[in-house]
């Protein structure tokens, strides 16, 4: 058993697409309609064939209603691994992206928090060895 994809609900899936790649750097890897939706992932360029975001429509209730309470209490839905905290800050800051946590040491690691435009928070996370 492995973890192929992971889930993060999104209130638009074509500013998602956007944001995930444009900003945060994601390649796009399937984007095929289903229904009024689309089966919509991107990658990390380093890891093509690794594990893919889908960029899920909030089409159920409660998905609005748990990534509301998410955000409104500064929980990230997910976390993204970085080689560096702060530079990656400094680059996606130049972009216009906003964080709602500045970069933060906590003994072995450092993280970061922002917003992807989308209804979700998104920690960015660096563990040293």
């Amino acid at each position: 058993m492995k973890a192929q994809w992971i889930s993060i609900p999104v209130e638009d899936q074509a500013r998602a697409l956007e944001f995930y790649r444009d900003k945060l750097g994601f390649e796009l890897k399937h984007d095929v309609p289903v229904g009024d939706a689309r089966w919509l992932t991107v990658v990390s360029p380093e890891a093509p064939d690794g594990v893919e975001v889908v960029l899920e429509p909030m089409g159920h209730p409660a998905a609005r209603d748990y990534t509301a309470a998410l955000k409104a209490d500064g929980i990230p839905i997910n976390q993204f691994a970085v080689d560096d905290v702060a530079a990656e800050y400094e680059r996606l800051s130049g972009l216009g992206v906003s964080f709602t946590q500045k970069p933060l040491e906590m003994g072995p690691i450092t993280t970061a928090v922002l917003d992807d435009t989308v209804g979700n928070l998104v920690q960015l996370i660096h563990q040293e060895e």
